[in-house]
């Protein structure tokens, strides 16, 4: 019902807009509850045995979280007095709550939930798991940056980026390969968090645009693993042609956008003479480079039997729209204003 789909979009706005205008925890924590509950009827909507797990997966792991939140703000009120988001200033509630809004992202030790939902969804329902979801949790890690503990944002990010990295590799189904793209852009956005949160959301706001026009693509082509990728270019070559763009832009590669908050980060990681660290996610990176480059190859360079008339299918089929246009340049062409955006964060 379209009654029923505006009321769940509308929550779903209205709880992630409850966390970020918010300034207590339990308003904060509210928000975040909203948005869970919103997502679950999306979820199930199929009534397929693969959406119903994944539901009860979503759930359990973000009510778990939703816990933690709440017992870390309240044992941080407890010793301080205070509910104020920014003022968390008791060590085990700080730990307490970067774990708690980690297993909320699915950010590694704590992403074991995440190919497997994504699995059992639609990739309207992907799409906005992958993207809109993470944006009051990491508001909020944003919002207290300055008192998390580094060494353990590291550790994740560390892992985060090679598990990603090697999660992917033996994937045929795209909604895991994009969760395991998904933990390893996290890992990135989690290292640099403590010492310059601008780039953070920087790279949040790449990172959305980017998987935003391929869950859309894949939307478009009906795609949903690497086999089926393989008829895109007989269906549509504009759109395989983007689509290969776009998996290069998420694997890194110059000179498109994706390129763009790796090399700041590296380049902010030496700053802080932390030439290991950036070393090891700098090969990490060339783990998650080799799956899209693998998506890329069996899009361009490997073609199904099919004795239609190609010309006719993808002239039927050619519905670009504006916005996806728009998207795609955005997403695989902003490396030439790095200067200003650095100008801007400075």
């Amino acid at each position: 019902s379209p009654y029923a789909l505006s009321v769940i979009m509308s929550s779903l706005a209205a709880g992630t807009m409850l966390t970020l205008a918010s300034n207590h925890w339990f308003l904060a924590w509210m928000g975040l509850e909203l948005n869970t509950l919103a997502i679950i009827p999306l979820m199930t909507k199929t009534h397929h045995p693969r959406a119903t797990e994944a539901a009860t997966k979503y759930f359990l792991m973000q009510a778990l979280a939703s816990a933690m939140i709440l017992f870390s703000s309240t044992l941080n009120a407890w010793f301080s007095g205070e509910w104020e988001i920014t003022n968390m200033s008791f060590s085990m509630s700080t730990a307490l709550l970067t774990i708690a809004l980690a297993m909320k992202l699915g950010v590694a030790p704590f992403h074991l939930w995440l190919p497997d939902v994504l699995q059992g969804l639609d990739l309207f329902t992907c799409l906005i798991l992958s993207t809109w979801q993470k944006i009051a949790p990491m508001i909020l890690m944003l919002q207290i940056h300055s008192q998390l503990n580094t060494n353990l944002l590291i550790i994740m990010a560390v892992m985060s980026t090679t598990i990603g990295g090697w999660g992917g590799l033996n994937q045929t189904q795209l909604r895991k390969i994009m969760a395991y793209s998904s933990i390893a852009h996290l890992g990135w956005m989690m290292l640099v968090l403590s010492f310059m949160p601008a780039l953070t959301m920087l790279n949040l706001i790449i990172y959305m645009m980017m998987t935003t026009v391929m869950f859309m693509m894949l939307m478009n082509m009906m795609s949903t693993t690497i086999n089926k990728m393989a008829m895109s270019w007989l269906k549509n070559p504009t759109m395989a042609a983007s689509m290969m763009i776009t998996l290069m832009s998420l694997g890194g590669l110059p000179p498109t956008t994706g390129f763009m908050p790796k090399w700041l980060i590296i380049q902010e990681m030496t700053k802080q003479n932390m030439i290991a660290i950036a070393t090891i996610i700098a090969l990490s990176s060339l783990l998650s480079l080799f799956f899209y480059l693998r998506m890329s190859y069996s899009i361009s360079l490997t073609t199904s039997p099919n004795i239609s008339n190609t010309n006719s299918i993808w002239r039927l089929n050619n519905q670009n729209s504006m916005a996806l246009s728009m998207t795609i340049i955005f997403s695989t062409l902003m490396l030439p204003i790095t200067p200003t955006l650095i100008n801007i964060m400075n």
